[in-house]
């Protein structure tokens, strides 16, 4: 190799710019998650189901997100409630919308230690059986991330084992401005005490 640390500084002490041969470009490949932020920047901009305004549409350029981080993914125990109570979410029209407690998660965040319920959706168990939903608000939100909160999705096991992974939150459907939505809002229980720099970021920038 001192052959070419030679030529190198050989280079660097006259060798014009025309004599260097180009260097070839390192393709870095992308992780699941980026291609997954990229496929759904296409679904937000050319979908028939965008829940970005029809105007803004030719500017959009991406979603926002904070950089992702493992040190927002969990491997946890869910624990369960025995009763499994129903209870009644708020949504952004101002309904409601049934749901059932059907476990919790323990865990810290930069050692501040936080609790989030997971919730069963009635009204789309039938389409959608045993999808959990975990939705919540954190110290970033009405800051860098969506005031009303973000969602997490997961998929009912037989372990009781689960990847609470914040890089996956994702804001409701209201966060983007096209009327018509209808989104839970998370419930009071479900506010951790944490910022949580993982996922999503508010569609707009905010001025802090």
């Amino acid at each position: 190799m001192t052959w070419i640390l030679s030529i190198f500084l050989l280079c660097l002490a006259g060798c014009k710019a025309e004599q260097a041969a180009p260097l070839p470009t390192i393709k870095v490949p992308k992780s699941a998650l980026q291609n997954s932020r990229a496929e759904k920047d296409n679904a937000f901009k050319y979908g028939e189901h965008s829940p970005l305004p029809e105007a803004e549409k030719a500017m959009f350029k991406g979603l926002r997100y904070f950089p992702e981080d493992p040190g927002y993914r969990f491997r946890l125990k869910l624990h369960h409630h025995e009763q499994k109570p129903t209870i009644k979410i708020a949504t952004s029209t101002g309904h409601q919308r049934d749901a059932e407690k059907y476990g919790y998660f323990d865990f810290a965040v930069d050692g501040i230690s936080s609790r989030l319920q997971v919730y069963k959706l009635l009204d789309i168990q039938p389409r959608y059986p045993g999808y959990l939903f975990v939705p919540f608000i954190d110290a970033t939100s009405k800051h860098e991330s969506y005031p009303g909160g973000r969602y997490l999705d997961l998929k009912e096991n037989d372990s009781g084992t689960y990847d609470l992974d914040f890089n996956l939150a994702y804001n409701p459907s209201c966060a983007y401005g096209k009327p018509g939505y209808n989104c839970p809002i998370p419930p009071t229980e479900n506010t951790i005490p944490a910022a949580i720099r993982a996922g999503e970021k508010n569609y707009k920038e905010t001025a802090h």
